[in-house]
C-alpha cells in the first residue's frame, strides 16, 4: 500500500498533539506535529515504541530517567514502561508501535 503522509487525515489525540496514523498487519507508525509546551502525561502501554525526532526538541522521561531528544535522535520505549514528555519547541516526531495501536484506528 502506498500513501502520501500529508494526505492521511490528521487527528488531535491530546491537546497540542496532532497525528497521522499508518497501520500494517503488525505495527503502527504515527507522524506527529506537536505544539511547543504541549504535555504528554505519564502513561504506559503494552506496545513497544520508538520515537524519532524529525524537527525540534522534546523532553522525555522514561522509567524516571529524563532526557532531551533532538532532531536526528531516536529513543526506545520498552513495553509497559512509564513515560511522559514535553515539547520544548514545536516538534515533528515519528513513532513506531508494536503491536498495532488499535486505539489509533479511526474512521476518518
Amino acid at each position: 500500500m502506498l500513501k502520501e503522509i500529508l494526505k492521511i487525515q490528521q487527528k488531535e489525540i491530546i491537546k497540542g498533539f496532532k497525528g497521522r496514523f499508518f497501520h500494517t498487519n503488525n505495527f503502527t507508525i504515527a507522524f506527529w506535529e506537536i505544539e511547543k509546551g504541549a504535555i504528554l502525561p505519564e502513561h504506559s502501554h503494552i506496545h513497544e515504541q520508538t520515537t524519532q525526532v524529525i524537527e525540534g526538541k522534546l523532553e522525555m522521561t522514561i522509567d524516571n530517567k529524563t532526557m532531551i531528544v533532538k532532531a536526528g535522535m531516536i529513543v526506545h520505549i520498552p513495553s509497559n514502561a512509564k513515560h511522559s514528555g514535553k515539547a520544548l519547541t514545536n516538534c515533528k516526531l515519528t513513532d513506531t508501535f508494536y503491536p498495532i495501536r488499535e486505539d489509533y484506528k479511526f474512521n476518518l
